[in-house]
């Protein structure tokens, strides 16, 4: 059932870290969980916050106290703080520790210390958490736990997490009740989308950790061989029975369970828990991706991972992935900001979306994820490509091209706005969901939906073992590589190039079709060689930028394949530089847009030589009427468009419908200038976050 969310979300990442005899001092620990979260920087955000213990204390039948470090603004501030406090001993040398650390963006309340996580159950600091996404009925549990005495800190949602834990606690049955059982009497009580990490004095050395429309994955190291490469799912059933106001409970465990352990004598092992693989990959490339309402629990060196019931198609394990991701892919490298770095690889991205996919020799198309599905796709009434932002507008740019190749309606459809609407939807559809992360809230709340009512789902994601990779019946893999950038770019020209290559499949054994099917796919071969082309224009658009930059506002015009191209680039405009732009029609320049056109109002038009030139040419007229300085993005030589223009962009030309990867490209670029023109962090866009997890 989709999770509905109606109040503003908390946009958080977590990254912890547990260390199973393997010795660390806590000045390693400490700068494991500063590193990790340094890698989900990109995400944005504008507090952080660590929870690690102090030396055990012999009469503490507990093990140590938990310390809580919170600080509002960057990792590195916090960092630094501790280090100037020297509270603890950095030397101190632990054989088992779990420790957990975030960053978020401020939404229910504003970014403090005492708003910051790790949030925890009382001022002992008895249980700790850290959550990333919301929880809606919050204020219904923090009424019921104020009712109960407990008092409450900080103005956010996830402070009833930890306060209610320690009332399950405080109120258990019995005395022998386990950590990840207390989590999940706990987790049965919340309402709306998370991941969680608990930590816990009551249980050291315990790590629990669940989730429920976040994402979450473990991380696993060992110099020893693993005892499964699959790890079985413990279910656990209660059988409810009321007698008057009371409710018994009874468990039943199945018994003889294995778990995921390291094999030797030793049995030393690492486990680094994530919302972002990123975060990881520096420690180890194998993980295991936790699916909703999974709930994971290590102890003594041992992950198990159990659920409260079994539930129609689940799987009865979660298995071990490689990812392939590489360190390397993640640095700078040479760029000044990752969006730059991701700007300048679409080349070798675009190579890696085609690549093993299209024969340039025979013409032929090969998308493994549709294999087993292609006849049912090839058998629908209609296409609803469904996606949000950037991905909206891969969708836009390439429904023209899909409903010429597969001769079928298709919708395009915002997400949030398909599912305001209760959108009808058929068994006879086949429904496309677009997200660069496969976390998107409102595209996987979307695609719930759809299969809901039938409908057959493809995803077009870039992260392998994202929510939405998995729970669509097939998909596609952009390949791109992994994009840090807030901004979005080379996602959208590979996810713009996996739709082309979806219709090339679909219109293969079409004769009418042969001749265009083989000059997209030539369009294709020299892709990459032309988008460099475009890139070496970089020095031009940095010049164009500098005259720009103190403009309030900027227009993009253009219309037919170049819509999207318009749309994408005031995206990008609006998205790193805060200046207002707007992405406009050229076909709607008379019904309203005209009216802002002067002397004074920057317009960037783009005019190529496609079916809608001559209607393009009009509308630049009609600006250069209103005494506007259209700044052109043509093909080369276009003399009649440069006539009218007061700067002009030549690009190479293409096919028609692959255009408006070269378009989008020098509007990728603008952004980028104009925004280190104004003084802005270009990966750190503000109140923007990577991924948004909840609606």
């Amino acid at each position: 059932m989709a999770i509905q969310i109606t109040v503003d979300e908390e946009l958080l990442r977590i990254f912890a870290y547990l260390n199973y005899r393997v010795p660390r001092t806590r000045k390693e620990i400490f700068e494991t969980l500063i590193k990790g979260l340094q890698r989900l920087e990109y995400r944005g955000y504008d507090s952080a916050g660590i929870a690690i213990d102090e030396d055990s204390d012999k009469d503490h039948k507990n093990g140590g106290r938990i310390c809580l470090f919170r600080n509002r603004g960057k990792v590195k501030a916090l960092a630094e703080e501790l280090y100037k406090q020297k509270l603890l001993d950095f030397d101190t040398e632990f054989e088992m520790h779990f420790a957990i650390a975030h960053t978020r963006w401020a939404t229910h309340g504003v970014p403090n210390e005492m708003n910051s996580h790790p949030h925890r159950s009382d001022k002992n600091n008895e249980f700790v958490v850290v959550h990333n996404g919301i929880i809606t009925n919050y204020k219904d549990l923090r009424t019921f736990l104020e009712s109960k005495n407990y008092e409450f800190e900080s103005e956010t949602d996830t402070e009833v997490i930890p306060k209610l834990t320690k009332y399950v606690y405080d109120n258990r049955e019995s005395e022998d009740i386990g950590f990840s059982t207390l989590v999940e009497r706990v987790v049965q009580q919340l309402e709306g989308a998370f991941a969680l990490v608990f930590k816990s004095s009551r249980f050291p050395g315990e790590a629990v950790a669940t989730r429920r429309g976040s994402p979450l994955l473990i991380g696993v190291h060992s110099k020893y061989k693993l005892a499964t490469d699959q790890i079985p799912i413990l279910y656990r059933t209660y059988n409810n029975s009321k007698s008057g106001s009371t409710t018994k409970t009874q468990r039943i465990e199945t018994e003889n369970v294995k778990c995921l352990h390291p094999i030797g004598e030793e049995k030393t092992v690492e486990f680094y828990l994530a919302s972002d693989a990123s975060a990881i990959i520096e420690h180890t490339n194998r993980v295991i991706f936790l699916e909703d309402d999974d709930i994971a629990a290590v102890a003594d060196g041992c992950l198990s991972i159990h659920r409260v019931e079994r539930s129609v198609g689940d799987l009865a394990s979660r298995a071990i992935h490689t990812l392939q991701m590489e360190l390397h892919q993640i640095m700078k490298g040479n760029f000044s900001a990752f969006m730059q770095k991701e700007i300048f690889e679409q080349p070798e991205s675009v190579v890696n979306t085609l690549r093993g996919r299209v024969n340039f020799e025979t013409n032929t198309v090969v998308l493994g994820g549709l294999k087993d599905h292609l006849k049912e796709i090839k058998r629908c009434r209609r296409l609803l490509l469904i996606g949000c932002g950037t991905s909206y507008h891969a969708a836009v740019a390439t429904r023209q091209v899909l409903e010429e190749l597969t001769e079928l309606p298709v919708m395009v459809e915002l997400a949030s706005d398909f599912l305001d609407r209760n959108t009808p939807i058929f068994r006879d559809d086949v429904c496309f969901f677009i997200s660069q992360s496969g976390e998107t809230a409102d595209t996987l709340m979307a695609l719930r939906y759809c299969k809901g009512r039938g409908a057959l789902t493809i995803g077009v994601t870039n992260t392998v073992g994202s929510s939405i990779s998995r729970e669509t019946d097939c998909g596609v893999h952009i390949n791109a590589g992994p994009e840090i950038g807030v901004a979005s770019t080379k996602a959208y020209t590979s996810q713009f190039v996996s739709l082309i290559m979806f219709g090339l499949l679909m219109s293969e054994d079409r004769i009418s079709m042969q001749q265009r099917r083989k000059e997209i796919i030539t369009g294709l071969q020299s892709l990459p060689d032309l988008i460099k082309e475009v890139l070496s224009l970089d020095e031009k658009i940095q010049l164009l930028a500098r005259e720009l930059f103190q403009h309030k506002s900027l227009l993009v015009m253009g219309r037919g394949y170049h819509y999207a191209t318009c749309l994408e680039g005031a995206l990008k405009i609006k998205e790193i530089t805060y200046m207002h732009s707007e992405g406009i029609l050229a076909g709607e320049l008379k019904h309203g847009p005209l009216a802002l056109i002067d002397k004074l109002m920057p317009v960037i038009m783009v005019v190529m030589r496609d079916p809608c030139y001559t209607k393009c040419q009009n509308a630049l007229q009609q600006v250069a009427a209103r005494q506007g300085r259209p700044i052109i993005l043509c093909a080369k030589n276009d003399e009649e468009s440069m006539k009218f223009a007061y700067k002009t962009i030549e690009i190479p030309h293409s096919v028609d419908c692959l255009q408006g990867i070269l378009s989008v490209i020098p509007l990728q670029l603008l952004s980028f200038h104009l925004a280190v023109l104004r003084g802005y962090d270009v990966d750190f866009p503000r109140n923007l976050a990577k991924s948004v997890t909840v609606e």
